[in-house]
């Protein structure tokens, strides 16, 4: 089943196209970083909210490896609980998995963890959720990394069923659900889901009824090491969305890229630069641009965040 399309406040564009701005919480890189040196969850969710942005992300890797944290990686929260923080605090902004490994967990747990949030929220859930690429993860998780894109299939097909709040009985060869039933349902019907990646299959799984893709802009090593097809312009993604779309049959499809260059988020930097940069990106067919910078001190988050919204809203 296509989830129907999610109102949310009108962005006052600068842009020829209207492209909503949404701030991913800060991770902090390696080992030794203070991640919550950023500022409190609840303390940036209202920031973000305050200054007129749209939505809040959380990404996730909840066993990374000490090697990969070593080499330039990142840490992270629970993107559930710290979504479900920033939803007590707010009221308008949308609250972001950008993104979720489907495979971490059951789809009958992670539908009853994204509804909770949702419900708690009042339905504000934009659920990101892709195959995963870190077979060290995986191991440490105790799951076959070969099945990770079975399992985030089979989580397609239960989730929008579970989310009715209607009995719903599935089996698979690891699990099964006889008449499950969530309650409470989530407030959206169903809650959006996107799919990220960048893959023939991944641009497939959207077409065949996701909300919204989330396709990674990196280098080719970068793409190579999180294991998609790479790309790399705002041609490229015009290319693909255009590709996307029509796939879809003219569904409506949401499109959320990052915007890399990180001096666009420090002041002094050339904001017309950027922003024109970023108009390419919504002309090229991105609905959602993704912001954010590395801080290490709560006045630093506030001081960006302010800077984003001035400069790019």
């Amino acid at each position: 089943m296509a989830p129907k399309a999610v109102s949310s406040p009108a962005t006052t564009s600068r842009y020829s196209r209207n492209v909503r701005i949404l701030y991913q919480y800060p991770d902090a890189i390696g080992l030794h970083g203070d991640m919550m040196a950023a500022g409190r969850v609840s303390d940036v969710a209202r920031e973000v909210e305050k200054v007129g942005l749209d939505g809040l992300a959380f990404t996730e890797h909840p066993a990374p490896s000490a090697k990969w944290l070593a080499a330039g990686g990142h840490q992270t929260l629970d993107p559930f609980v710290a979504l479900a923080n920033a939803a007590a605090v707010t009221d308008r902004i949308r609250l972001f998995t950008y993104l979720s490994v489907a495979a971490y967990r059951n789809p009958f747990m992670l539908g009853k963890t994204a509804a909770s949030v949702d419900v708690l929220s009042g339905g504000r859930l934009e659920l990101g959720l892709g195959a995963g690429y870190q077979k060290a993860e995986f191991f440490a998780l105790g799951l076959d990394f070969d099945r990770r894109n079975a399992e985030l299939d089979d989580a397609l097909e239960v989730l929008p069923r579970y989310w009715t709040g209607e009995p719903v009985a599935h089996s698979t060869a690891h699990y099964e659900a006889r008449d499950a039933v969530c309650r409470p349902a989530p407030v959206q019907q169903p809650i959006p889901v996107w799919i990220g990646g960048n893959s023939r299959l991944s641009l497939e799984r959207v077409a065949r009824g996701g909300f919204g893709w989330m396709p990674m802009m990196t280098s080719t090593v970068v793409s190579t090491t999180t294991r998609t097809a790479h790309i790399g312009t705002a041609e490229d993604l015009a290319v693909k969305v255009r590709q996307v779309r029509e796939m879809a049959e003219g569904r409506p499809v949401e499109v959320l890229v990052s915007y890399l260059d990180h001096d666009a988020t420090s002041p002094g930097h050339s904001v017309e630069k950027h922003r024109d940069a970023i108009g390419r990106l919504g002309d090229a067919g991105a609905t959602w641009i993704g912001l954010t910078k590395e801080s290490t001190s709560w006045q630093h988050t506030v001081d960006v965040i302010g800077h984003i919204a001035a400069s790019y809203r």
